[in-house]
Order: C-alpha cells, then structure tokens, then sequence
C-alpha cells in the first residue's frame, strides 16, 4: 500500500504496481494497478466461457427485488407509478452500462474492476472509497439474498429453523464459489436460465389474463389502472403527492437493479475473448431491461391491484415469500392451481442464484482492491484453479450478518439491507460515470476517440443525464423523512448513513496519502495494459456455425 511519511511527489507504489514519472508529471502521485497477481499470489484465471457472460448479463442479478419487492412498492404508489420508476430506472442503468461495457473493452484486463478504472482514470482517494463500497454493498446483498431465501423456503414448511436454511444456502454459495471459477459460471449459467424462462412465462400469462384467457374467463385490461388507483398519493395528497410517490417508487426500485451492469465488468478479467464477449453482452442489456423489468412490472400492474387486501398484509406483515409476490397474487387470483408453489420455486432459484453472483462480485472486488495497493495484499492469494479463495472467504464472514434475521425477523433484516444497498448502488453508480467521463476525455485529448473497441450511442449525453439524476435520487431517496411526524433515527440512518461513511473513506485517504482532487487529463494513462488487450483481441477466433441450430445458439450465447 502507499507509504504516507512521503510527500505527494514521492509516493511509493508497492509491488504489483508502478509509478512511471515519464508518463505523469512529478507533483500528481499515480497507482497503478496490476495487470494481474504475482507469482507469490498466484491469478485469476479466464476460465468464464461466452455463454456464461452471456447468461450472467441476461439474468445474474435478477433476485427478489422483481419477484417480491415490487409487490410493496405496487401497493404503496400505484400500478401507474411502478411502471413509470422501472422505465426511468431502466435508463439510467442502459446509461450505466454503456459507459462501463466501453472502459471495459478497451480495457478488459485481469482483476478488472469499477475501483480499478476509477484509479486509473480520476484518482486513488476515489477509487479507495468506491472500492470499500462496492464490496461491503455486495457482501450485504449476499445477506440480503441469502435472507430473503432462507424465508421463502418458509412458504412451504416452519418446521426447520430459518438459521438451518440460512446455514444450507450459504454454505452452497460459498462452496460454487470459492474452488472452480467455473463452477460458478456453470452454475449461473443454468440459474439464469430458470430466470429468464419463469419472467418470460410470466409475461406470456399476464398477457393471457389480461385478454381474458384466464380459468375463470375474467378480462382483466387495465381495470386496476381506473377509478383512481393509477397514481397513489404518498405522504401529502394532490398532484404533489403522486409526483413524491412516483420518487419513492423510482428509489425502491434501485434494489431491483442494483450493482448489476458491474457483474459483467468484474467477469470481464476470468472471461475468455472479452473484447467479443462484453460488448455482445453490454449491447443486448437494453433488451433485458425492456422484457424483464418494464415488461414485467407492466404485467405485475395488470393482473394484481394495488389495494389488494392479501398483498397490504403480507407487505405490513413483512412477509418475503410467495404470499407477497404480486405474480403469486395475480395467479391466485385468476384461480390457476399448482402455479403458486412452483412461482416461489423459482423465487428461491432466484434469490439464490442472486446471492451467488453477488458473492462472486464481492470478492472480485476485494481482490482488486488488493491488487492496486488498497486492501490487504493477502487477498491477492489465489488457488490453483485462479479463484481468490481468501477473498471470497472474508465477503463470506461479512455475509454472516443474515444470521441477525433469526432474532430479528427475516422481513425487518432484508429491509435493512435493502435500504442500505440501494442508495449505495447510488453512490457506485456515481462515481463509475464520473471515471468514465475521464476516460473518454482523456481519449479526445490523445486523439483517441474512435479507437475505442466498442461504441455505445448518444454519449457522453445519457451519461451526463444519469449522472445528474443519480446525484438527486441519493440525496433526496429519504425526503419523506423531513415531513412532520415521519422522522425516525432508524429511518434517517437507513437513508443517509452510506454517504457519510463513504466521505469518511474517501477524505480520510485523501488526508492521510495527500493525493491530488483529479489527475489533468494529460496524465490520465489509457495506454497501459491496451497492448496485451489488443493482443488478446487478435488470437481470438471466433466460433463458426456448422448449421442453422448453432447460428441460433451462437447468437443467444
């Protein structure tokens, strides 16, 4: 790590990383990261194939928040609202992962990461803080996952203790996670494909009902979009009040997506032919967002009301299985037998597959943060097969806190780590679109621009409207409690309590190493590391279709 009893123009970098005067005047200190771990260390390994980027693009993330959370949301501020905050959201995540798929094909090296370009491209202090973030966000995900499983299983029988069931699930994860790379791609692979085929399915039913082609013959429409039920009130009445439900609505549905375009970055170092592969992936994200976010929250509006009297309780109850998913409730109610338990099957597919992806994320994240210098180098270690082994372990223990849902309640617990993550996932999001706008000014002052490997439309104006909206969202996420008798402590600290913690991570690194604001633009390195991406690029020899199947399969994944 940095030596702090040397002045800004002698920074140490350790080993691992390097310090090049040529390329950055004497008074900006520069870390580099590694390209990879050392001998000592061992290295990732890319051991991720094109149809598992592919399939983790598609469906990694997709956990509870879809199936479950936005029942509460629906029954908070209306069918109108939920649509309207996915396909604002929907946006700004297009944005998100527009602006990393092109740092990470330019880019594509091992023990990538969001903190890795950060470091690179804007400065240490805010890549140390991002870092930290990142991967205590993605460890309290696993929980939040893991949690959220653990009482789906619940729907079925009580009679085994919920810690039994946290202890099972967890202990999978960690094991898909901590020997093989691809093991955990394997693994995603089939999980995500559960996925994707259960919302599609869905879709299709809600499509069904909604025309009437339900057991019970009920021509559903829009009839929960009427007689006021549109546009909910929140906190005041009014126009004002619609337009703060729709907010809230817009936050909550953060956790849906959260850290999720990050997945296919950090895959991106243990993936083979990364420069074919991510772009494939990044470009077909859009399609993801439509049909399975914007899509399905419109289904979600049309087969189940808002003022459903099963989802208010299991939402007031804090129930987090089955009974709170409006699919669940929308099935039930169109009198569909047997379809309810193999719905929350898939719930628990999902949450589980959610938590494993997660974890993957997290450890990545340390190991990078140890490659350049900013956590322990231990975590560096690798196993034979190229896995962070220690890394995982630790994200693991930090994981461990799903075990507080045993006294406290599964349903109080995973609000906690929702809110906690969500607003988070905010500040990650920040701080990833201000290292990409480096990034690319960096590129015009190099004459760069079009050499970029792979280009997304529209920028950098979508980033700069993401980035601004993203700013507000995370300083407003907890207006309501500023409103007369809403406040709480437990409410404002769920709200707020990330953005002092990361000014204390990103100040006190600053203060302690004294490192510049921002590297000029004539010293951001978009050079180093390109010539072996460049060379990765030219070995790789893309697959030839020998029939019409195979040009299908080849075009999925």
């Amino acid at each position: 790590m940095f030596r702090r009893n040397k002045p800004a123009t002698e920074f140490v970098a350790d080993q691992g990383n390097s310090f090049d005067p040529e390329k950055r005047s004497d008074d900006v200190p520069v870390l580099e990261a590694a390209m990879g771990g050392q001998d000592k260390y061992g290295s990732t390994q890319r051991s991720l194939k094109s149809r598992h980027i592919q399939l983790i693009a598609l469906g990694g993330c997709i956990g509870t928040g879809l199936f479950v959370g936005s029942g509460a949301t629906l029954s908070l501020v209306g069918p109108a609202n939920l649509v309207m905050s996915f396909i604002v959201m929907s946006f700004l995540i297009w944005s998100v992962m527009n602006s990393l798929a092109e740092m990470t094909t330019y880019l594509p090296v091992q023990g990538v990461s969001v903190p890795y370009y950060i470091n690179r491209f804007f400065e240490p202090s805010l890549a140390f803080a991002s870092g930290w973030n990142y991967w205590y966000s993605y460890s309290m995900l696993v929980a939040a996952e893991v949690s959220a499983a653990a009482v789906v299983i619940e729907y079925w029988t009580e009679k085994v203790p919920v810690a039994a069931w946290i202890t099972i699930i967890l202990a999978v994860i960690i094991i898909l996670n901590v020997f093989v790379v691809s093991w955990y791609g394997e693994s995603e692979f089939w999980f995500a494909s559960i996925k994707i085929i259960a919302i599609l399915g869905l879709i299709i039913l809600g499509i069904v009902l909604f025309f009437g082609g339900g057991p019970n013959h009920d021509r559903l429409g829009f009839r929960y979009w009427k007689n006021g039920q549109a546009f909910k009130p929140y906190v005041v009445s009014g126009d004002t009040g619609k337009f703060l439900a729709f907010w809230t609505a817009l936050v909550r549905s953060g956790f849906a997506f959260i850290l999720s375009p990050e997945l296919i970055c950090i895959a991106a170092g243990e993936s083979e032919a990364p420069r074919r592969n991510i772009p494939k992936a990044g470009s077909r994200f859009i399609y993801r967002l439509i049909v399975f976010y914007v899509l399905g929250s419109l289904v979600i509006s049309v087969i189940v009301s808002s003022n459903d009297s099963d989802l208010l309780q299991a939402v007031s109850s804090g129930t987090s299985n089955a009974g709170a998913s409006p699919f669940v409730l929308g099935i039930q109610r169109a009198g569909i037998p047997v379809l309810n338990h193999i719905i929350n099957g898939v719930i628990l597919t999902s949450a589980w597959s959610a938590g494993n992806s997660f974890l993957f994320a997290a450890s990545r994240s340390l190991y990078s943060l140890a490659l350049t210098g900013q956590a322990p180098k231990i975590f560096r270690t690798c196993n034979k097969k190229g896995v962070p082994y220690i890394a995982v372990l630790f994200s693991a223990l930090l994981a461990c806190l799903v075990y507080l849902s045993v006294s406290a309640g599964s349903g109080t617990v995973f609000t906690w780590f929702l809110n906690l993550t969500t607003i988070s996932g905010f500040v990650a999001w920040i701080t990833l679109l201000m290292a990409y706008l480096r990034f690319r000014k960096a590129l015009i002052f190099n004459n760069m621009l079009d050499q970029r490997p792979y280009k997304t439309p529209l920028q950098p104006y979508t980033t700069w409207a993401a980035l601004f909206m993203l700013v507000i969202i995370s300083l407003t996420n907890g207006f309501q409690v500023f409103f007369p008798g809403r406040f709480s402590p437990a409410s404002f600290l769920a709200a707020y309590i990330t953005l002092p913690i990361f000014a204390v991570l990103y100040l006190g690194h600053k203060i302690w190493f004294r490192t510049p604001f921002m590297y000029p633009v004539s010293k951001v390195d978009i050079f180093t590391g390109k010539d072996e991406a460049d060379a990765l690029e030219e070995m790789d020899v893309p697959p030839v279709p020998r029939n019409v199947f195979e040009k299908i399969w080849f075009w999925i994944a």
